[in-house]
Parts: C-alpha cells; structure tokens; sequence
C-alpha cells in the first residue's frame, strides 16, 4: 500500500469547521476514485459524522519531505534579500 497525504477543509457554512492535512493508505492510483474514496473514508474514520460535509481539496503522495509537515508551517529564518534602487528620470 502507498501513503499518501490529503488536505481537507470544511465548508464555510458547516457548523463544525476544520481544516487540515491526514495521513492514509490506498492500493488504488493516485488521482483515481478509488483513491479518493480512501481518503474519504479515512477522513470519516478519523473524524467522525462531523466531516461528513468537508471536502478533500487535494491528495498527494507522501514523501520524506512531507513527514515533518503535519499541517503546520514552517517558519523561514534566511536573510531578506534587499533589493535594488531603481533610478527613474523625471522629464518635465
């Protein structure tokens, strides 16, 4: 089986919101019915009669890359890049 990683988000009328990133397992082919058939009954195994309404944005493939996501940002601490001047002539 493939893990693969789907992104949620709850309508916003919905009573309960959410929004987020799961974890789940399918045989099926990425970006087939199968698979997001899977997703969607993950998605209700996880979070009950609550997710009945949200719907699956995407699914992707997991990778080792996406292991340290888990839903939250990542903060960027390069420095800023300063950017040049640029010089306009002023014809009046």
């Amino acid at each position: 089986m493939t893990a693969y990683l789907a992104h949620y988000k709850s309508p916003v009328a919905a009573d309960v919101r959410g929004s987020g990133v799961f974890e789940f397992e399918s045989d099926a082919r990425a970006g087939s019915k199968e698979n997001q058939h899977d997703a969607r009954m993950r998605m209700l195994e996880l979070f009950g009669k609550d997710a009945a309404s949200w719907i699956i944005e995407k699914v992707e493939r997991k990778t080792a890359k996406s292991e340290t996501l888990d839903g939250q940002l990542s903060l960027d601490f390069r420095p800023v890049k300063k950017r040049r001047k640029r010089r306009t002539k002023e014809y009046w």
